[in-house]
């Protein structure tokens, strides 16, 4: 069954919304990896700050271009940073399960239509 306009109109909106979960996980997965990486980097920052000494020079990037800092407000900058990263990735990790969720069960729905799944039975 490689041409979808033979299936019936349930299962093929089934197949277009199982379509639309899985772009929607992939994009969920690629923007938690991409926060989980800048928390990281935010984190090793802050290691690297908690390990100079208060009369250290502090340059901060800001667009292009780097400008003197003092070490106590960038080090208050990044803990937000990482603070809101973290919230971020909460949400991503509950947007990603809820999908997750949505993907399988509907998974299951086609497999039992199409009678590739286990659930496949002889009444309509």
């Amino acid at each position: 069954m490689s041409d979808i306009s033979q299936l019936p109109p349930q299962v093929q909106e089934r197949l277009l919304r199982f379509q639309q979960l899985q772009r929607n996980l992939q994009t969920v997965l690629a923007q938690k990896q991409q926060v989980e990486l800048e928390m990281t980097e935010t984190e090793q920052a802050l290691a690297e700050l908690g390990s100079l000494t208060e009369e250290a020079v502090i340059y901060k990037s800001i667009g292009s271009l780097l400008v003197k800092a003092q070490k106590e407000k960038v080090v208050v900058e990044l803990e937000e940073r990482k603070d809101l990263l973290e919230t971020r990735v909460k949400v991503l990790t509950k947007q990603e399960e809820r999908l997750r969720g949505q993907f399988s069960q509907l998974q299951a729905k086609l497999k039992r239509d199409l009678g590739t799944g286990p659930e496949t039975s002889a009444a309509p």
